[in-house]
């Protein structure tokens, strides 16, 4: 490929693609960044299409990177801790990580719109609204793009990256290339969910705790709810799609307000209609992307959903789409702006570390549904929490490797947190570890293990 890139097209203007296309231009490309759909700044797009986000250390990191995490700052809500609500209404905290740790509530239509609003800041940067890819040809980087009015725009890039999600349509049309050797596999989960509402107090404050993230863990299923700036709490229902007790079978307003009830008796006073609204909105799937390669030609890449779309139960979904604009943001400059190296370090970086989170996230609804309710959990949480405080550096708990350690890989905490599993699997099979998990014996056997295990 001729090295001389001089223009970068970004296909869609979510937070990765709008972050992407500012880092890009910081490093001097003219860049175009397309959206299909409209601006949100002047037309509502995200109504029940968005749950509230979860910012952590990576994300910061790549903020910090164009100067905006001060400003994205003021409006985020730090959650410092997981509030579980048990079925009768007692309620159990357990920190995220050390004291002043937190991960951030933030509104994911405030944080694109802040994003996008730099980006037309930046001379370097076109920002086309309500345009759709409708052809690429991947040798030529011919494009076209057709907006409403059906006119179809024909667009010529140098490079193009393909930041438009999920359901990606710059992947889709890789897929059908010929001769390409592209592995593909979409997994839908088998539970879905819609957002419901906590309202303000009338004084604006906030009815629940206001700096924790909430869970009703019900095994099976489960309802979160996350801090708003004006008091609310946006809450999101995450059940089966199908089965005995799903978004299926709840199909009437009596077998609904028993669900909330039987499962949600304290927050159901607290919800804003949440049986009329149950009613009224289409459940939205959840899903898992796992596609190689990421680079197609040497001149298409894959960046954030598009390439490793997870479930939100780690809330790392978008931290790690902005770090993988951080990290090729980084390449840029190792490799001189060479983009045969750049795109080649990129994929075999990233790719190992998006599997490794999408697993990671995949595993962590069994911990927030079902396990964040467990005495046997939370007694593990309060022993490795404990032993990290006495030797901090032989033992950092794997919610804080993923949130906490934004240098440290995704895959070597996961590495790290499948070898830490085994070694708390044998604590736990200690004789009353409940009444003696204090005992200065079960952290002698702890740093042994550790030490047999960890450091070989």
């Amino acid at each position: 490929m001729d090295k001389q890139v001089k223009n970068i097209t970004v296909a869609g203007a979510g937070p990765v693609g709008a972050l992407l296309s500012v880092m890009l231009a910081k490093q001097g490309y003219k860049v175009d960044l397309f959206e299909s759909r409209v601006d949100s700044r002047k037309a509502s797009i995200y109504q029940g299409k968005s749950i509230n986000l979860a910012l952590s250390d990576r994300g910061w990191l790549a903020l910090q990177a164009v100067g905006l995490d001060d400003k994205i700052r003021e409006h985020a809500i730090p959650m410092y801790c997981r509030v579980m609500h048990d079925l009768e209404g007692n309620l159990t905290k357990q920190p995220y990580g050390k004291e002043g740790q937190a991960i951030w509530s933030v509104s994911r239509a405030g944080i694109n719109e802040q994003l996008i609003s730099l980006a037309e800041e930046e001379p370097l940067i076109d920002v086309h609204f309500e345009h759709h890819l409708t052809q690429l040809d991947f040798d030529t980087l011919n494009s076209e793009f057709s907006n409403k009015e059906e006119d179809r725009k024909q667009h010529k890039t140098d490079l193009l990256f393909g930041a438009d999600g999920a359901f990606s349509k710059v992947r889709r049309l890789a897929q059908e290339l010929p001769r390409q050797r592209i592995s593909y596999s979409l997994e839908y989960m088998p539970q879905s969910y819609i957002e419901l509402t906590i309202a303000p107090n009338q004084d604006g404050s906030h009815k629940l705790e206001k700096n924790a993230l909430h869970i009703w863990p019900r095994k099976a299923f489960m309802l979160i709810a996350l801090p708003n700036n004006d008091g609310s709490f946006t809450c999101t229902l995450f059940l089966n799609h199908e089965g005995e007790l799903s978004f299926q079978s709840l199909d009437s307003k009596e077998k609904v307000t028993q669900f909330f009830e039987d499962n949600f008796a304290d927050a159901l006073p607290l919800l804003d209609n949440p049986v009329d609204e149950f009613m009224q909105k289409s459940a939205s799937p959840l899903c898992l992307v796992h596609i190689y390669p990421w680079v197609i030609n040497n001149k298409v890449g894959l960046i954030g959903d598009a390439a490793h779309a997870m479930v939100p139960f780690y809330g790392q979904g978008m931290n790690c789409g902005f770090e993988d604009c951080r990290i090729l943001n980084e390449l840029i400059q190792t490799h001189d702006h060479n983009w045969d190296e750049i795109l080649a370090a990129y994929q075999a970086e990233r790719k190992p570390n998006g599997d490794a989170i999408i697993e990671l996230a995949k595993r962590n609804f069994v911990e927030m549904s079902d396990l964040s309710g467990d005495s046997n959990f939370l007694l593990r949480k309060k022993i490795e929490s404990e032993f990290n405080r006495m030797y901090p550096q032989l033992w950092v708990p794997l919610y804080s490797m993923v949130t906490f350690s934004p240098h440290l890989s995704y895959s070597s905490a996961l590495t790290t947190g499948d070898i830490q599993n085994e070694i708390m699997d044998e604590i736990m099979q200690l004789d009353n570890i409940h009444q003696e998990w204090q005992s200065p014996h079960v952290y002698q056997l702890l740093h042994k293990l550790v030490l047999e295990k960890l450091e070989r």
